[in-house]
């Protein structure tokens, strides 16, 4: 496994790799799974998904500055680059790409992508820019590594749906690759975000899986009929927790993200998303299920 951390002596190895797989009957198959670092079991799933499916997997560690508010967390993002290259090492990847800001935006960017509509709704109407960040970066990424197929955790669903419509919108040449939630024993989501949790707020915020299981077992029982019935389920939940602000508790259809109204059934649609963002003291965590012709897909 390599180290890399500049585009053009990654762009040396890919095509060493590429080369050295030439006389086999395929074309090698590179695999891209970008994340921001401080990897987890979440990342580790993504990673054996691409070197299942591929024959070069490439791993990006990159805390992307402008997907971030001026508000919010860049600079006390975790980091453990020494971790995340041993990981990176036990899951079989070929490329570790570290780039450095300057490396990535070496002048001031003038140039952005931005995907509209579905990036105004749950997580774009919080975090205003945020997904012109992400469509940014992943573009770039993508420009750079040229990979056949991308790897992303379906815990930022509406990250998935964005980058979906903009590789459709550009005709990308990549597949993208949703690979389900990881959870730990209890429940909880796994998130690089965690580790800002005290115990006392992690075991409060255990009200985003148990929400997300009533609405489960509310649609397996047949009783939750209505988008409003998910959302009143959502928020009694929720609400248990003295420590929960709600940011948002919604259910949309995906991968469009068109609200529902509230006396909207849900059989009458084929693919939704049950979606919360909440905050825990200064921790904003988001998680979800998918149900699809009413059976639960990601199960809490």
């Amino acid at each position: 496994m390599k180290v890399i951390r500049t585009i053009t002596a990654l762009r040396q190895e890919i095509q060493m790799l590429r080369t050295n797989q030439a006389g086999s009957a395929k074309e090698a198959v590179v695999g891209l799974v970008p994340t921001m670092g401080y990897l987890h079991q979440g990342h580790a799933s993504l990673m054996k998904a691409a070197r299942k499916q591929t024959d070069i997997v490439v791993l990006s560690i990159f805390v992307n500055p402008i997907q971030f508010g001026p508000n919010e967390d860049f600079d006390s993002y975790p980091r453990d680059e020494a971790r995340d290259v041993e990981t990176a090492r036990n899951e079989g990847v070929d490329i570790v790409f570290i780039p450095s800001v300057e490396e990535m935006y070496p002048l001031p960017t003038q140039t952005t992508v931005s995907v509209s509509r579905i990036t105004e709704r749950l997580c774009g109407a919080s975090r205003p820019g945020h997904f012109d960040g992400v469509t940014t970066v992943v573009s770039k990424l993508f420009n750079i590594v040229q990979p056949q197929k991308a790897f992303f955790g379906m815990k930022d669903a509406q990250q998935v749906a964005v980058i979906e419509q903009m590789v459709n919108d550009l005709n990308m040449p990549v597949e993208i690759v949703p690979c389900p939630i990881v959870r730990e024993e209890d429940g909880l989501a796994l998130s690089s975000r965690n580790v800002y949790l005290s115990s006392e707020l992690r075991k409060e915020a255990l009200v985003l899986s148990q929400a997300l299981r009533a609405v489960q077992e509310a649609v397996e029982a047949g009783k939750a009929v209505t988008a409003a019935d998910v959302r009143r389920l959502l928020r009694e939940h929720i609400g248990r927790s003295a420590e929960a602000v709600i940011d948002y508790a919604e259910i949309q259809a995906f991968p469009s993200l068109e609200p529902l109204h509230d006396q909207d059934e849900l059989r009458t649609f084929d693919d939704l998303l049950v979606a919360l963002a909440v905050k825990f003291g200064k921790t904003r965590l988001i998680d979800n299920i998918r149900i699809q012709h009413l059976e639960v897909l990601s199960h809490v």
